[in-house]
């Protein structure tokens, strides 16, 4: 072993072991190691950025800024409460959303199935008052067990059809993969579902905030048009699109008189409803209604358009005074949304409430101004939440623009960097999100630890250190009975995995695999599909895999806790597979 060998070996050893101690953020330890592999000698200066130009940060970003895009839509959210609108418990949601990730991950690329369902798996748990993190490892888990079902689920697929072809003359085809990897698939998500226990109840940095400053009972105005999906329908089945979340406390028609908001009271077009609820479960009974609010500006610009939540301070303007004696929106273009006073339910209309101090109010308006005009009103700005209320959406040209780009990287037209980048470009560009949205989505921490690892994994490519692993393993075989030289491969390329990218363990190992089965007298076809599966199935670490990544941030996971979950997965993974590879593709 030389010494940059083994300074590369001992680099990544320590900085595994700072991981798994969670004492510093993982950030900092990526470009601890960074810098340390620098001074070492095992990273060039002129490669040591070069992660931030890799596929995987690019893929990573860019699915953020599309999962932010569809969340936003809404439209995931209704499809849920739609055809599955009676899941409430955990292990049932949690079935339903890792089965579904688990099957379109076997025909698009999984990335962009867990880009689609996350947004969901937020609501759901926001609606069932657990935390997303129950929910969002097991869905990434499952994507990666739904890859191995065919050749285009991953790339270790294809690339190990390619290695067989050029070896033996004949690639694998699109479902050889399937019938051992769907007999993994079915075992992973049943584990998955009564495993997900052993994953600890975490939520993103600011969640604890957002929860002290959550408002229960704003009230809000909106009106029911020709356009509602709410015309003729029943109080009871307007509130059902909230999940009972928000209900209605007036009705005012057209004519101006009120009635009783009673269950089974019939809506109609032109009357004008009070609405209380959370911010959003009121933006959820809005969008899914149809209705349109009652401080909506008819083609008003959505330039930079925001909405933030302001308590009325002891000297503001506003106390004694309502939005429409103040005439608001009219003096400097913001719109009152929302009121919220604590032990008030209001029967007045949004623009006839007398404000007083203390109240919380939803206000809506140009971003550059709102922060001077609440100095200027004497209103305290709470922490910033996102807010969807009164702002528009795109509906389903967020799902058209991410089905085009997996469509386009599933039949070979470009590449998934690239047709992710283009998707996120496009959901800013059609307004599908702005701009300052899409940049809020970007995970930093999650983006400069990949690209700091990346040098650093590379490092042990670059100093021959691979090279000197599959020698090791070559020779370890060799004393192996046939299921333990399998069983060593399998676990091989899922240790080297995290370092290499699972791209680079396939071109790695599978040469090394198909040789040393022809020096055992064995057929290389079970070897190879080892390799295939070791390379994509990284359960132990965030970052061997995209999809480890992508929900690191949203689940507010630790390093260690991949290993939590993934360990015992892992060890399923292997008693499983091994025997079924024998038994598929016979040894002899």
């Amino acid at each position: 072993m030389t010494l940059p060998q083994a300074l590369s070996f001992a680099i990544i050893g320590l900085m595994m072991a700072a991981f798994a101690w969670g004492r510093f953020r993982y950030d900092v330890v990526a470009v601890g190691a960074l810098l340390a592999a620098l001074l070492a000698g095992v990273v060039k200066p002129a490669d040591a950025f070069s992660g931030f130009s890799d596929d995987i940060v690019i893929i990573v970003g860019s699915a953020l800024v599309v999962s932010a895009a569809i969340s936003r839509s809404g439209l995931m959210a209704a499809a849920v409460q739609r055809f599955a609108p009676n899941i409430s418990s955990t292990r049932a949601q949690l079935l339903l959303l890792v089965g579904v990730v688990t099957v379109l991950s076997a025909f698009v690329k999984n990335v962009g199935a867990l880009a689609i369902m996350m947004p969901i798996a937020i609501q759901m748990a926001r609606r069932s008052g657990v935390s997303a993190s129950l929910y969002l490892m097991p869905m990434a888990f499952g994507s990666l067990l739904g890859g191995l079902m065919t050749q285009i689920g991953t790339s270790p697929n294809v690339i190990v059809s390619r290695v067989r072809g050029e070896l033996t003359g004949t690639p694998f085809s699109m479902f050889d993969f399937t019938p051992v990897g769907l007999t993994l698939a079915v075992m992973g998500v049943g584990f998955l579902a009564f495993a997900y226990r052993l994953l600890p109840n975490r939520d993103r940095a600011g969640a604890d905030v957002d929860e002290a400053i959550e408002i229960k009972n704003y009230v809000t105005e909106a009106r029911v048009t020709e356009e509602s999906t709410a015309v003729a329908k029943t109080v009871r089945d307007l509130a059902a699109l909230a999940s009972g979340d928000a209900m209605v406390t007036s009705i005012v028609d057209a004519r101006g008189r009120r009635r009783t908001p009673m269950p089974d009271a019939k809506l109609l077009e032109g009357d004008a409803l009070l609405i209380e609820g959370d911010p959003a479960a009121l933006d959820r009974i809005v969008a899914r209604g149809r209705l349109k609010l009652a401080s909506a500006r008819a083609g008003e610009p959505e330039t930079d358009i925001g909405s933030v939540e302001a308590i009325i301070g002891p000297r503001s303007s506003f106390i004694g005074a309502s939005a429409e004696r103040l005439s608001l929106f009219h003096r400097t273009g913001v719109d009152l949304l929302a009121v919220s006073r604590r032990d008030k339910r209001f029967t007045e209309r949004l623009h006839e409430i007398t404000l007083a101090a203390g109240d919380v109010i939803l206000l809506r308006g140009d971003r550059t101004r709102l922060a001077e005009l609440l100095r200027e009103w004497d209103c305290l700005p709470l922490a910033e939440r996102e807010l969807h209320l009164g702002i528009s959406r795109r509906g389903l040209l967020p799902v058209l623009i991410l089905a085009g780009a997996m469509l386009a990287t599933t039949l070979s037209l470009t590449t998934v960097p690239v047709a992710f980048f283009t998707a996120a470009a496009l959901m800013v560009a059609t307004g599908s999100l702005p701009a300052r949205d899409a940049y809020r989505s970007l995970d930093a921490p999650i983006l400069v630890m990949l690209a700091a690892l990346i040098p650093v994994s590379d490092s042990v490519r670059t100093t021959g250190a691979a090279d000197l692993v599959a020698g090791w393993l070559s020779h370890a075989a060799q004393a192996l009975p046939p299921y333990g030289a399998l069983a060593l491969i399998l676990v091989a390329a899922m240790a080297v995995t995290p370092f290499l990218n699972n791209a680079a363990t396939v071109l790695v190992m599978a040469p090394i695999a198909a040789q040393f089965a022809t020096q055992l007298g064995f057929r290389p076809d079970a070897f190879l599909m080892a390799v295939a599966i070791g390379a994509g199935c990284d359960f132990l670490t965030p970052i061997g895999h995209q999809c480890n990544t992508l929900v690191m941030g949203p689940g507010g996971y630790r390093y260690g806790d991949y290993a939590r979950l993934g360990a015992p997965l892992s060890l399923l993974v292997v008693l499983v597979a091994v025997p079924m590879l024998m038994l598929v593709w016979p040894l002899n």
